[in-house]
């Protein structure tokens, strides 16, 4: 490094500077290597040319001179919440704020800090809660914790909800939109990736790869794109409408619901791991009719409130979709229980 340095400041003195700094801003003292086959054949006069605008050219700071990023959306949020909680721990936090897609990560920065003060718990369930307006950018909602709501009324891009940890996301279209929601994407791939705990409730499509690795996390969308469920271990996600190919590919837990009118998702998802079986008036559609109501209620859907509405005729177009293991256990369990309730019966008499 020692002979590398010495070079380098010979070549300097040779063209008359003292550092790399003065060296800045100067092309006139490049040359195009004509000879040889790396560039010699390309034309470079363009970018060595030096318009003659009368000033420098020129831009080197101080070495010692550091600006400071602006302030992020992020860091404006963390701190309005940190001085909330500080000057009463047990109020509820109400804000609202625009959000641009250059926004990434929101949600993440005050996540952190509220786990790194209470811990993985976090706070009671929806203490803090963020309205947003606009289209947010990557990784919306990533690492949410418990007693962290988010909403955004517009759209997001990729990795919503990236490893949420028990925060809520809900996302329904602006309201001045004037798209039918079920049929429009609102949040883009791969969102809930990682997801151990929180809900997720979105008024519109998801794209694709939705709830990939998710092992706790609870849903509800309109759509969704190829490979949702991939390789999902725990939780539970409603699509309320049509999906892409390889539903369920590697799923070994948890379990979904799929609204299938238009009846092609039997050649859709895949079947290595997975079965399906319809609705039968169990505590599972107990659960999924209490989910969409809860849908319809923190997105004001459209489709949730048709559903709802004529549910004893719409329940017949959703699937159940488990993981066989889990269809075999259960099985068993209805065929035990009947048996023992013909014994009782048979005792009985």
């Amino acid at each position: 490094m020692t002979a590398i340095a010495e070079d380098v400041r010979a070549i300097l003195a040779d063209l008359g500077f003292r550092s790399l700094d003065e060296v800045v801003g100067h092309p006139e003292y490049l040359e195009q290597v004509v000879h040889g086959r790396e560039a010699g054949f390309l034309e470079l006069s363009p970018l060595l040319y030096v318009p003659d605008t009368g000033t420098a050219r020129r831009n080197v700071l101080p070495r010692n001179e550091v600006i400071p990023p602006d302030p992020t959306l992020s860091d404006r949020i963390t701190e309005q919440v940190l001085a909330g909680l500080q000057a009463n721990p047990d109020a509820p936090i109400h804000l609202a704020h625009k959000i641009r897609n250059t926004e990434r990560t929101v949600g993440a920065r005050i996540s952190g800090q509220l786990a790194l003060r209470y811990g993985d718990a976090g706070l009671p369930e929806g203490q803090i809660r963020i309205d947003f307006e606009g289209t947010a950018g990557q990784s919306f909602g990533a690492f949410a914790i418990r007693g962290l709501s988010l909403r955004l009324w517009g759209a997001a891009n990729d990795y919503v909800g990236k490893g949420l940890g028990g925060g809520e996301i809900v996302i329904r279209p602006s309201e001045e939109a004037r798209f039918t929601p079920h049929q429009s994407v609102i949040l883009g791939n791969t969102a809930l990736y990682g997801a151990t705990a929180g809900r997720l409730f979105a008024a519109g499509v998801a794209g694709e790869r939705f709830a990939v690795r998710n092992s706790g996390a609870t849903a509800v969308i309109e759509g969704a794109g190829e490979h949702c469920c991939e390789y999902m271990t725990g939780g539970c996600v409603v699509v309320l409408g049509e999906t892409g190919r390889n539903f369920g590919a590697g799923m070994t837990g948890g379990h979904a619901y799929v609204y299938d009118v238009n009846e092609t998702f039997e050649r859709r998802y895949n079947h290595e791991l997975i079965a399906l079986s319809r609705l039968n008036g169990d505590e599972y559609e107990h659960f999924l009719k209490a989910l969409i109501a809860e849908h319809l209620d923190k997105t004001g859907s459209p489709l949730a409130r048709m559903l709802l509405d004529h549910w004893e005729t719409q329940r017949y177009f959703f699937w159940h979709v488990m993981p066989k293991d889990n269809v075999v256990q259960l099985e068993a369990a209805t065929e035990g229980s009947a048996e023992s309730e013909e014994d009782e019966e048979a005792v009985k008499a």
